[in-house]
């Protein structure tokens, strides 16, 4: 049935094709089959064929409607050739873009069919292929053709709004139909056929507040006197149409938020007209002492407002500044309050907009009273003034009175004031005052050359022991007590060849005075040089005075130093005078007058050796000097032999016996030398435990052989006795040679009478004739 209408259809359609249009067609048909019968005869004579065929299709463009979704394929149209005259076998061949797939054409009668649903977003149009062949032997008749088969849109797309949802704003209060933002919506139908894609667009919600252009979408404002304080945003639902707005067209919605944005449209308001506040009178400058606020409806810039104080009583004691954060007007103190003086404040604050509206005239503004109650408090005591400055002079006795210092409490209860010296300024305690009345005497004299200003604090103290403090300068006056000298130790230099009246030396004088009317020295010469034949001063009228030589014999061989005592005095009351002494030396000096030489002995000298010369000779004085010291020195260093060469000359001296040594491995407090070489013991050798006081000469002894013990012992115990140098402890001497080929053993110590050792000593008789007597010594004293 469907394929019925679109054959229809497609009747009517070329039906309507103008008769111009139609007579190339039939033209066409003519000649083609005169075309087809050429064709076969030169392919039969094997001819080549020059003349073309001209096409004989009748078709043009062919159409579908898209989302078609019928039980049977759709007909789109049919193909028709000039040599379908039913003598020849042909067969319709298409190619091209969905041809087999979404395109099929029945091979004899050439009508097309669509196979599949299609879509004109997808795809618009398709560009196909057709050619007629023949059935049997599948050779083209004629050339192929290029058709289009276009997809017909219907309404099968509804409107977007790609951007949305959408955000805006408008300033509040804005005018009627201000533009506030456009919206855009996009249709996929085919714009060109139909109203599928023509947009129509209205306010589903957000009036009366907006309005908006059916054809451009604009939003504008629609309400006046829209204000943001009352409410700041809005939503407003937009609704696109196609089909031109009409019945049965499909839509599509978004949403715009629209904020309105400040403006300054509200002033200042400050949240009450009165404000109280109680303030310490010792609140310090720059200090707070309370805040005000001005509430302001808008927001950011226009919403901050400035502070200022406009009236009131003593404006200038406070200031008003603004803080940015909290927008706070905070009043501030910028003079000291006092009770005593005065006890309130009434101001008038304002608050002010920064930003406001030109067309308006004048800023947003609104003010308020301030009032100020100033609280007592307990104030330290106030000096008369910060600062006393004092003289005293220096030869001023014990007590004098320097001068006063005062101060007062500054409270309505007028508190006692005491005084003190703060002590840490005071050290010396050159000072005192009085706790009462303030007066500062002398405690210690003073010198005004030592230190000319003294600073010292004074305290003034209140019953509630509230401390203020003030500067006390006191200047020391000069005294005339110091006498004039020299500025510096002065040494003046004469040349031999000087001439007469030549000036040897300038010389001022310093004091450590300072009178008002400034120094002037008096210089002259002690009353015994007045008739100096050598030397003369001259006074150079600033204080100094020229010392000058009277004549030019001057020779250092016959006087090398000369001493001129001048006398200085001052200008004070009473004047205080010294004498200073210049020295003056007689020097050799060149031509040109500088000093070369001033000692005696260069002039005694041989004429004609050079100081190389000199120095050469010196030289060689000092190297042989040395070496006759290294040959003295190498000689008393020349070694002797320590050990007895004569192995039968062996024997045992004891040097002392009350050293109580470290035993046998104490080698310090003895000297071995005498045991190995006992022919030395003749030599002193001093003893190298201690250090005596007193050096003594050696002692005698007998000679090494046939020395008896007993008498040797007792000579060494007289002499250990006596030795003021030996330690005042006993000690045994430590032998560490024995001697070579004795037929004794070691004998490492002996004990006195006074051990309490029951040791027999009878085995020192088996040692031989040498131990015998010593061991019947020691027996005895043992049975003692």
């Amino acid at each position: 049935m469907l394929t019925d209408v679109w054959t229809s259809l497609l009747l009517v359609w070329i039906t309507c094709v103008p008769y111009t249009s139609m007579t190339p067609i039939i033209s066409q048909s003519k000649s083609l089959q005169t075309g087809s019968t050429a064709l076969l005869r030169g392919l039969v004579e094997g001819q080549r064929i020059l003349s073309r065929a001209k096409r004989g299709w009748v078709w043009n463009q062919m159409f579908v409607l898209e989302e078609f979704s019928g039980p049977d394929p759709i007909l789109v149209g049919r193909l028709h050739t000039d040599l379908d005259v039913g003598s020849t076998p042909i067969k319709y061949v298409l190619a091209g873009e969905g041809a087999g797939t979404i395109f099929a054409i029945n091979e004899i009668t050439g009508d097309i069919h669509a196979m599949k649903r299609l879509d004109r977003e997808e795809k618009a149009e398709y560009t196909l292929t057709a050619q007629v062949t023949n059935r049997d032997t599948d050779q083209p008749l004629e050339p192929p053709s290029e058709f289009i088969i276009k997809v017909q849109d219907i309404n099968d797309n509804p409107p977007q709004f790609v951007e949305g949802p959408y955000r805006a704003s408008v300033p509040e209060m804005s005018q009627v139909g201000t533009s506030v933002t456009r919206v855009t919506a996009t249709d996929a139908d085919d714009p060109v056929y139909g109203n599928s894609a023509k947009l129509v667009y209205s306010i589903l919600e957000g009036q009366p507040y907006f309005s908006i252009d059916p054809n451009t979408a604009i939003i504008k404002i629609a309400l006046h006197g829209m204000d943001r304080e009352m409410r700041e945003e809005y939503l407003v639902v937009i609704q696109a149409k196609d089909m031109g707005g009409h019945m049965g067209g499909l839509s599509g919605t978004t949403t715009v938020t629209v904020t309105l944005t400040d403006v300054n449209d509200n002033p200042p308001k400050f949240s009450k007209s009165l404000y109280e506040f109680v303030i310490p009178e010792e609140l310090g400058i720059g200090q707070p002492g309370g805040k005000v606020k001005a509430n302001d409806r808008d927001i950011g810039e226009n919403a901050k407002s400035t502070y200022n104080i406009i009236d009131g009583d003593e404006k200038d004691v406070f200031e008003i500044t603004t803080d940015a954060q909290t927008q706070e007007g905070i009043l501030r103190l910028k003079k000291p309050l006092n009770f005593e003086t005065k006890k309130s404040y009434t101001l008038k604050v304002e608050a002010a907009n920064i930003r406001f509206d030109p067309n308006s005239g004048s800023p947003f503004k609104d003010t308020a009273t301030v009032k100020i109650a100033v609280e007592d408090s307990d104030e330290p005591p106030v000096f008369s003034k910060p600062t006393f400055v004092l003289q005293v002079d220096e030869n001023a006795p014990i007590n004098t009175v320097i001068g006063t210092v005062t101060a007062r409490d500054p409270d309505v209860t007028g508190s006692l004031v005491r005084y003190f010296i703060d002590r840490h300024t005071d050290l010396e305690r050159q000072f005192n005052i009085n706790v009462d009345d303030g007066k500062i005497t002398l405690a210690k004299p003073l010198d005004r050359e030592t230190d000319m200003w003294h600073n010292i604090t004074v305290t003034a103290t209140e019953i509630s022991n509230q401390i203020s403090r003030a500067i006390v300068a006191i200047r020391v006056l000069d005294i005339n007590d110091n006498a004039p000298e020299f500025a510096t130790e002065y040494e003046a230099f004469l040349c031999e060849n000087g001439k007469p009246g030549q000036v040897i030396q300038t010389v001022s004088a310093v004091d450590k005075d300072d009178p008002i009317q400034g120094h002037y020295f008096e210089y002259r010469l002690i009353p015994e040089m007045l008739n100096n034949p050598n030397f003369t001063i001259k006074n150079n009228g600033d204080n100094s005075i020229s010392v000058l030589a009277k004549h030019d014999t001057f020779r250092r061989q016959k006087q090398e130093m000369y001493f001129l005592p001048i006398i200085v005095t001052d200008n004070g009351n009473p004047p205080m005078s010294s004498t200073n002494t210049l020295t003056i030396r007689v020097c050799g000096c060149s031509r040109e007058g500088i000093v070369q030489s001033c000692n005696v002995e260069a002039y005694v000298l041989p004429i004609g050796l050079s100081m190389g010369a000199l120095i050469a000779i010196l030289a060689c004085i000092i190297l042989l000097l040395v070496i006759v010291v290294l040959f003295v020195t190498l000689r008393r260093h020349k070694n002797k032999p320590l050990i007895i060469k004569d192995d039968e000359d062996v024997r045992e001296n004891i040097i002392r016996y009350d050293d109580e040594g470290g035993g046998e491995e104490d080698t310090e407090a003895f000297d071995i030398a005498t045991l190995q070489n006992p022919d030395g013991i003749n030599g002193y050798l001093p003893r190298k435990d201690i250090k005596p006081d007193l050096q003594f000469m050696p002692r005698q002894s007998g000679g090494p052989n046939g020395v008896d013990v007993d008498e040797f012992i007792n000579v060494r115990l007289h002499e250990a006795d006596n030795d003021p140098t030996a330690p005042p402890y006993d000690s045994i001497q430590i032998y560490g040679y024995e001697g070579r080929g004795s037929i004794a053993g070691s004998l490492s110590s002996l004990e006195t009478a006074s051990s309490d050792s029951d040791q027999n000593y009878d085995y020192l008789r088996e040692w031989g004739p040498r131990f015998r007597r010593l061991g019947e010594l020691y027996s005895d004293s043992c049975g003692v």
